[in-house]
């Protein structure tokens, strides 16, 4: 069996943050992929989120353009990032850097590699600097280890998509992509979202429905979240498809390693939330056929006294309604909610985080899960799924 997987950052989040500062033991996204031993390009890969600079551009398979505020706003530049993501599952490239960039220029100067001068050209006002050619481009070389590395050819047998916030809905619209490519709609998906978010005018079919390619769909959500158009996503899904959905309290970004008592900067006070998420996504991936390293490998007691802890500091996590990640001048935050809970979005339909239980949701209780510890927590995350 050949596995890839996708690991998809959230808006204005990168492969780096798993050294960033906010997260005291690294965003959870990035920590995942470099925590991935198996071989970068045929096994797996890593995106950066919209709005997140376009540190990445030179080794996208498609030409992808830098969208800061619209990034942001609005997650433009995700549709490249699915397109890309599309081109690595088939070991194939569309687009190519033929031309060295400043920054390669200068490494390889210093390096002391043979190098033609830059050409000049243009007047003094309207100058262009040409830098030369490469000799062998970043996407042929990643086309080189999918053909070396990837077994059985150079489509998997199996797709893993996890991804947070626009990361998040960014699985749902790479899975729905498969679907309708003729080479692909018949992988097996299997996605882990934490608290997908699309952000205002972002509620197309392709980002809150899914279709029978996606076998098992594992949701963790964020609580206490009442930013103004920070509502989530829980995905209208195929009969067939396997479907959990884990509320935990605390902010869009405490579920991903952030341990403030405001869900956005501080110092390290309720890191359990965060905990709980990397070692359920950890025993996901593991159980999908990825290795990882540095797994945290909680046993049942750690998650009875992390959930006990939450208990215990259910009003920290409740004072974090307060807050919001939109703030008017002078720091007046922009809320919002639904019936006095966090809103969401099941498919086309709103509602309260809280109703969002019963059918398809195993186990049953879906968002109406409560925090103190309970008998048997998490065990359809713990047992085999057929199939893989």
């Amino acid at each position: 069996m050949s596995v890839f997987t996708v690991y998809f950052c959230g808006t204005s989040a990168t492969q780096f943050d798993n050294n960033h500062a906010n997260y005291w033991n690294g965003e959870l996204i990035a920590t995942l992929a470099a925590n991935t031993q198996d071989r970068e390009f045929a096994h797996w890969i890593i995106v950066d989120g919209p709005g997140s600079g376009n540190l990445q551009a030179d080794t996208l398979t498609v030409e992808s353009q830098d969208h800061p505020y619209a990034g942001t706003a609005f997650g433009k530049g995700w549709e490249t990032n699915v397109r890309h993501a599309l081109n690595m599952i088939k070991g194939k490239f569309e687009w190519q850097r033929e031309k060295l960039t400043e920054a390669r220029y200068q490494a390889l100067k210093a390096a002391g590699i043979p190098i033609r001068d830059v050409t000049v050209k243009g007047s003094f006002w309207a100058r262009v600097y040409d830098y030369g050619d490469s000799k062998v481009t970043p996407q042929q070389l990643q086309q080189q280890i999918v053909n070396q590395f990837r077994a059985g050819g150079k489509i998997p047998t199996q797709v893993n998509l996890v991804g947070w916030s626009r990361g998040g809905i960014s699985c749902h619209m790479l899975a729905n992509a498969m679907l309708n490519d003729p080479a692909l709609r018949h992988i097996p998906v299997n996605i882990l979202a934490v608290d997908p978010v699309p952000g205002p005018l972002n509620f197309q079919p392709e980002r809150v429905q899914l279709g029978s390619n996606v076998r098992e769909y594992v949701g963790f959500y964020a609580r206490d979240e009442r930013t103004k158009g920070f509502a989530c996503v829980i995905p209208k899904t195929a009969a067939q498809t396997r479907i959990g959905i884990y509320p935990l309290p605390g902010r869009h970004a405490t579920l991903v390693g952030n341990a403030a008592i405001n869900g956005d900067s501080g110092p390290k006070i309720v890191p359990e939330p965060g905990l709980i998420v990397r070692h359920l996504a950890e025993t996901c991936l593991q159980r999908w056929g990825v290795t990882l390293d540095k797994q945290l490998g909680l046993d049942a007691d750690a998650i009875k006294r992390a959930h006990q802890a939450m208990h215990e500091r259910d009003d920290i996590y409740a004072n974090m309604r307060n807050y919001s990640y939109i703030t008017l001048p002078g720091g007046i935050p922009v809320t919002e909610s639904q019936n006095n809970e966090r809103a969401v979005s099941h498919g086309d339909t709103w509602a309260a985080f809280s109703s969002l239980a019963g059918r398809p949701f195993n186990p049953a209780v879906g968002l109406s899960a409560p925090v103190a510890p309970v008998q048997g927590m998490y065990r359809e995350l713990l047992a085999p799924a057929a199939g893989g």
